[in-house]
């Protein structure tokens, strides 16, 4: 049991909260007493991140790698940086790439590696048009035997982007009634298709603005169809794939409940290596900035903790509300009511910031990461 000077639950933040856990779940959230002896936190403290699209981390990229080892090694790479829970990203590729992703997935739940809670396949029913990174060569409709693949409940939580106008809504209804988080992305569809893939069950946007039909006055395209409606959108909060005020915009239109941060990180993400292969290019490292030799955008080597405190000191939100994007939101479409939230009987999935939001304490299943942190004492 410890003592925080201020921890954000579902009803806001509260001050002075002695906090306890067992068994990986919090227990007791109540007033400190007056006088006490426990150990004190100074700071914020926040519920773990959780990020629905990680493609890699530490130097490890999950089409690569793709077994539960992999997995391990870039959930560890995230946690240091606030994450604590994860959809593991397998971007377009072949089928064999895939049926590998689904099973590495089942390897590291079933071994219990602690944070992996599904998967995002982000792709390979996308458009040619809006590819970006994505290698043409595997870009496809879906076939039967990949929708039975992803549809495999030992994968835990799945989530799917794709582009509607190489998807039906039919398939979308099924894919919904199987439980898979639909998103769209990476697609040139008219609003007309955008509307009727929602209205076929699909919840949300995959890195919003980026690799989708723009707003136009006449022609409200993806990006106009995701501000309209009432859905779930993801947003990369790097200075890079969108400027600070389109991030205002999508904040405004949305809100917290809607909204979620996500990385799209590369195998650079939590190093500082400057390039690593691609399929057959490879990423190169601008600063934070990461392309390909021609210039074309590839993922992020973002953390969590930098997308909220990007969020925060650029975009104007408050702490807060970047914190419920980058936890409650996430567990909330992903069906995850234990997840994403500091109540008793939730995970004891916990960051606590400093003042200027650096990580300074990450707790994942009520196990910390820096076991020799010293508490202020009282």
């Amino acid at each position: 049991m410890f003592v925080c000077e201020n921890i954000l639950t579902p009803q806001g933040w509260r001050q002075n909260q002695q906090i306890a856990f067992t068994d990986g779940r919090l227990t007791v959230i109540e007033d400190a007493p007056a006088q006490h002896d426990l150990p004190v936190y100074q700071g914020w403290l926040v519920p773990g991140f959780i990020d629905v699209q990680v493609n890699g981390g530490g130097g490890v990229l999950f089409n690569q790698q793709r077994d539960a080892a992999g997995l391990a090694h870039i959930m560890r790479a995230h946690r240091a940086h606030g994450t604590t829970a994860m959809l593991p990203t397998l971007i377009t590729d072949s089928f064999a790439a895939m049926a590998d992703a689904a099973t590495a997935i089942k390897t590291a739940r079933a071994a219990g590696v602690a944070g992996i809670i599904g998967v995002h396949f982000e792709g390979p029913w996308l458009s040619t048009a809006r590819k970006g990174v994505h290698s043409e060569q595997f870009i496809r409709p879906p076939t039967a035997e990949e929708l039975a693949l992803i549809s495999d409940a030992e994968l835990g939580v799945v989530m799917v982007t794709l582009a509607p106008e190489t998807v039906e809504p039919a398939v979308i209804q099924q894919l919904t009634d199987a439980g898979i988080r639909v998103f769209l992305g990476h697609s040139d569809a008219s609003a007309a298709q955008v509307n009727a893939a929602l209205d076929a069950g699909a919840v949300g946007f995959t890195h919003l603005y980026n690799a989708m039909s723009p707003l136009q006055s006449r022609a409200p395209g993806m990006v106009g169809v995701a501000l309209a409606r009432d859905c779930y959108a993801g947003l990369i909060v790097d200075g890079y794939h969108v400027d600070p005020q389109a991030c205002q915009v999508a904040f405004r239109a949305k809100g917290r409940e809607q909204m979620m941060l996500v990385t799209d990180a590369m195998a650079l993400a939590a190093t500082d290596a400057q390039q690593v292969p691609f399929f057959d290019t490879e990423i190169i490292r601008h600063g934070d900035k990461l392309t390909t030799p021609d210039g074309t955008l590839a993922g992020s080597c973002l953390t969590m903790m930098e997308a909220v405190r990007n969020t925060v000191q650029m975009c104007g939100v408050t702490l807060q509300d970047a914190a419920v994007m980058a936890s409650t939101t996430p567990a909330t479409m992903l069906g995850l009511e234990h997840y994403g939230r500091l109540s008793v009987g939730c995970q004891a999935d916990m960051v606590l910031l400093d003042n200027d939001l650096n990580l300074v304490q990450l707790w994942q299943q009520g196990e910390p990461l820096h076991k020799d942190i010293h508490a202020c004492q009282p």
